[in-house]
């Protein structure tokens, strides 16, 4: 790599610090006005994606550094893609690759934060209360203990329902990272590209009644605060637990998300989670997303058609091998 290359590359990871820690601006260093809708309204519409190599919790050794100076961030902007496992690891194989599914084989956006997660200081989930944690760890041995008796027991995920990086709040995935946002009047509309699911957000002061009807994820409601889109989410039902917890939130229970255009192609997406039930203290973070070449494609989950079927089959056979033996 040649010095122009190199000096180009400083230059663009000291502007992302810029903007990390000093708000959307644009190349003359002024606030960066957002386009608007034909009435109105910020537009933050299109498909994006979140493909990041920052990890959701901080490292324990980086204490409370929360940014990478450019120097540090440009020996890493090109580690590999995060991906979070949402079972234990098996011995079974995806070549991934093979349909340009690998994280690395998509655009990366450019962020020199240590962690998503922004607060507590030290960018790492804030432990259960005593009491909720006694809850989730009787539920969580439950549920061990009657996995594999039906499929109402296995996760949401592997029966195709959701997958918990949909939100609220949203997480990047690690592939199909895509993000569509829709606007009209009176509605946003957030698309995650895997499950599909659709969260039509509709504009108002206050809560809606949503016609009676409830969410599994919870019911949605947005408003605008300058050019920022503020949602706000409450009622998430007893089928979803959030991070950290295998019990679900309580009534009290809220995320507040933030979405705010950056640039002409870039936005940043900020959220917050408190439940006295379950922490003393919130926890939330930030991470960009960019534009990028639609559409979405439809995300054809097989698992539940496939894969659930044959995981009971194999464990009955396993049963029926241990209750045949002398």
């Amino acid at each position: 790599m040649n010095g122009a290359n190199i000096t180009a590359r400083r230059a663009l990871a000291t502007a992302v610090i810029a903007i990390l820690a000093g708000g959307a601006v644009n190349a003359a260093g002024a606030p960066y006005k957002a386009a608007r809708t034909s009435w109105g309204d910020p537009l933050i519409q299109g498909v994006y994606t979140n493909n990041t190599n920052v990890p959701f919790e901080r490292p324990v050794e980086l204490g409370t550094k929360a940014i990478y100076t450019a120097e540090e961030y440009e020996k890493r902007r090109h580690a590999p893609a995060v991906v979070e496992l949402t079972t234990v690891v098996t011995d079974v194989h995806y070549q991934t690759s093979d349909f340009g599914l690998d994280p690395d084989q998509s655009l990366m956006v450019a962020n020199p934060r240590t962690s998503l997660l922004t607060q507590p200081a030290n960018g790492r989930m804030p432990p259960l209360r005593a009491d909720a944690k006694r809850r989730s760890d009787s539920a969580r041995a439950a549920q061990q203990a009657q996995a594999f008796d039906s499929a109402q027991n296995r996760p949401l995920q592997e029966r195709c329902l959701l997958w918990t990086h949909e939100g609220p709040p949203l997480r990047p995935v690690g592939y199909n990272t895509q993000v569509q946002i829709m606007q009209t009047r009176g509605y946003v509309v957030l698309m995650t590209e895997m499950v599909h699911d659709a969260r039509v957000i509709p504009l108002a002061k206050s809560r809606p009644d949503f016609g009676g009807l409830s969410r599994w994820q919870g019911n949605s409601w947005g408003r605008w605060e300058g050019q920022t889109l503020v949602v706000e989410t409450t009622g998430i039902s007893d089928k979803v637990n959030p991070r950290g917890s295998s019990v679900p939130m309580g009534p009290e229970g809220r995320v507040i998300e933030k979405i705010t255009p950056t640039g002409p192609k870039s936005i940043r997406y900020e959220f917050m989670v408190t439940d006295p039930s379950l922490w003393d203290e919130s926890w939330g973070g930030e991470f960009p997303m960019e534009i990028v070449d639609g559409p979405v494609f439809e995300y054809a989950c097989h698992e539940g058609n496939y894969g659930l079927p044959n995981t009971l089959r194999g464990v009955r056979e396993e049963e029926r091998l241990r209750s045949s033996k002398p």
